[in-house]
């Protein structure tokens, strides 16, 4: 996706990008990938307060009249607030939810603005494409989440038969294969969220929003973040075994396959996907 302003593009990108990193220490209280997801929003916020400005000095007034302007300092605000309750309040689930609705809004935000956007119709076709590739990518990072999980799997019943072989010898650990299992789901899942809300930004441009919330796709979409979500639930909180998580990964991946597979038979909007 590429506008006229190349700075709101930066915008955006590092945005995302802070986004997954903030999901990660949401998760998994992982203190580097707050600190990078932190840095990242930091920056954005640098960024969004010399857009700012910048649009001031081009237009000789306060912008907080127009609905792009208000629309902007909207998001401003949201990352204002955001950093804040990260450092005083440690809210980290909150900042990541906080912080999906203020870049929904701002990616949203480039409709109202033909100073921004070049072309509706091509900016239409840059969100789509970044919806797409988000979503490729999150299902192949699940993809990766299961075949680890699958390989965790076969290790604990050849170890359980004590069937032990060379082959076997050049298999990661237990330990290892449970850690890179869970750090792939970590990855997919707030880049499924990403995907997810650029595809309402999507839709938006020719439809109504609330014409999202009959389609089917979403809620099969829906049930494959929660089942997600819980698995985080049973290894951060609930402390279940590996065994057990690995079973809920393989499982959540084949429903995300049938999800793939048949409800887009039943969706207006992705026919092809």
């Amino acid at each position: 996706m590429v506008t006229k302003f190349w700075l709101y593009d930066i915008i955006i990108y590092i945005y995302a990008l802070s986004l997954l990193f903030y999901f990660a220490d949401a998760v998994a209280r992982n203190d580097g990938a707050k600190r990078m997801g932190e840095g990242l929003l930091v920056f954005v916020w640098v960024l969004q307060t010399f857009f700012f400005f910048v649009r001031m000095y081009e237009h000789r007034y306060i912008p907080m009249f127009t609905r792009f302007e208000t629309m902007f300092f909207f998001s401003w605000l949201l990352v204002t607030v955001s950093l804040a309750a990260s450092r005083f309040f440690k809210l980290q689930f909150v900042v990541f939810f906080v912080n999906v609705f203020g870049f929904t809004v701002l990616v949203l935000n480039l409709l109202t603005d033909p100073g921004v956007v070049p072309l509706t119709r091509e900016l239409s076709t840059g969100v789509l494409s970044l919806h797409v590739a988000l979503a490729i990518a999150s299902y192949a990072a699940f993809a990766v989440s299961a075949i680890l999980s699958g390989f965790y799997l076969f290790l604990h019943l050849r170890l359980k038969q004590k069937r032990w072989t060379n082959a076997l010898r050049r298999l990661p650990s237990l330990e290892s294969l449970e850690r890179h299992a869970l750090q792939a789901a970590l990855v997919g899942t707030p880049t499924l969220i990403l995907s997810l809300s650029l595809g309402a930004v999507w839709l938006s441009f020719d439809s109504p929003v609330t014409a999202l919330f009959t389609d089917a796709k979403l809620y099969a979409t829906a049930s494959i973040l929660l089942l997600y979500g819980w698995q985080f639930v049973m290894k951060f909180r609930l402390r279940r075994s590996g065994l057990r998580i690995a079973w809920w990964n393989v499982s959540t991946f084949l429903w995300l396959l049938l999800n793939f597979a048949v409800a887009n038979d039943f969706s207006e909007f992705h026919p092809w996907m």
